[in-house]
């Protein structure tokens, strides 16, 4: 987070108890119960100006669906999705329209969200193009070719590269593409679902400053998606640890790194890398029991308990809340019963 922003308590992104339920058809083939996968199933976070909040957790957990979710591309069950102090899911479809200008996405895969049949200026200068046709942006064509060649300056292409086509570039360089034509609206929340999983690990490192030098020099917040715990910690001011459709612990990054406090949290840190050789083999690996479970099915407790090795009879029945442990940093909270039995 840039100096001049660390201080700053403006929201720009709320989030309130957010859920995303599928409908899946009935249960039999003579009908039955409705069935529905719980992608993401009451949720609640905030972003501040100038922040990037990382949110992690397995495959399948929810967490591109949260995206999508407050993006509006899928419009949720049930929740709040204040941005700037609107609440998304209650903006009529020209409302939505320019609400988005605040808020664009960066996707996963820069070989299929770009057209392969539009030149990278024509990509870059879409959004333009669109919202000047819809009369919500007053710009000129001069103004959106010059705007081109800045944000692929910006993002370290050649401008002389704007007559390419995408199949002309490679994998980093289109999603360099991509995060033009996120900033193309001058938008203050950039959505960025897991934008370096399908890059090699050294281009991963270059997008990742890149995404860095972009939001120190625009102000911008994030929200930033991956399964990788290096990624996100190298990028994230705060972070979200998500399993089965529910946020289980978060907290600022230094803090839950050093002293991760859910089972699942640390479970997750246990799995991952470290480069030191003598520390790698002396510390113990947490090896969880058994398969996620089917999201298809919601449970009087604890999300996660068919696979804790901590799990206690309570946690069965009941969904903990959030709490603070003593001597714990503010702002880093867990939901899980481990902790609400020692208040």
């Amino acid at each position: 987070m840039s100096d001049n922003m660390k201080d700053t308590n403006e929201t720009i992104l709320e989030v309130k108890d957010l859920k995303q339920h599928f409908y899946m058809g009935h249960d039999g083939i003579f009908g039955g119960e409705k069935q529905y996968v719980y992608a993401v199933d009451g949720i609640s976070f905030k972003i501040r100006k100038g922040e990037t909040l990382g949110l992690v957790g397995e495959s399948g957990c929810g967490k591109s669906t949260v995206v999508r979710s407050v993006a509006q591309l899928y419009k949720p069950t049930s929740g709040e999705v204040l941005l700037d102090g609107k609440d998304l899911t209650k903006l009529s479809h020209k409302d939505m329209y320019a609400a988005r200008q605040l808020m664009q996405c960066v996707f996963q895969d820069p070989y299929s969200s770009l057209d392969p049949r539009m030149t990278t200026a024509a990509i870059i200068a879409e959004p333009m193009r669109i919202y000047k046709k819809r009369g919500i942006l007053s710009i000129s064509e001069e103004e959106i070719d010059s705007r081109v060649e800045h944000l692929m300056e910006l993002v370290g292409l050649s401008k002389f590269f704007k007559n390419r086509f995408p199949h002309e570039f490679s994998g980093g360089q289109r999603q360099r593409i991509g995060i033009a034509r996120a900033l193309a609206l001058k938008p203050k929340l950039i959505l960025a679902d897991e934008p370096v999983s399908a890059l090699d690990v050294s281009i991963q490192a270059q997008v990742l400053n890149l995404f860095k030098d972009i939001q120190k020099e625009m102000g911008l917040s994030y929200l930033f998606i991956a399964h990788d715990l290096a990624v996100i910690k190298y990028i994230s001011d705060r972070i979200c640890v998500m399993y089965l459709g529910k946020i289980v612990e978060t907290g600022d990054y230094v803090d839950l790194y050093k002293n991760p406090l859910h089972p699942y949290t640390k479970a997750l840190l246990s799995a991952a890398p470290i480069p030191d050789p003598k520390v790698e083999r002396q510390r113990q690996r947490i090896i969880l029991s058994g398969d996620v479970p089917s999201p298809t099915k919601q449970r009087p407790g604890c999300y996660f308990y068919d696979r804790c090795p901590n799990r206690m009879e309570c946690c069965k029945n009941s969904q903990p809340s959030f709490v603070r442990p003593e001597g714990v940093a503010d702002g880093h909270t867990v939901a899980c019963f481990l902790y609400q039995k020692k208040k």
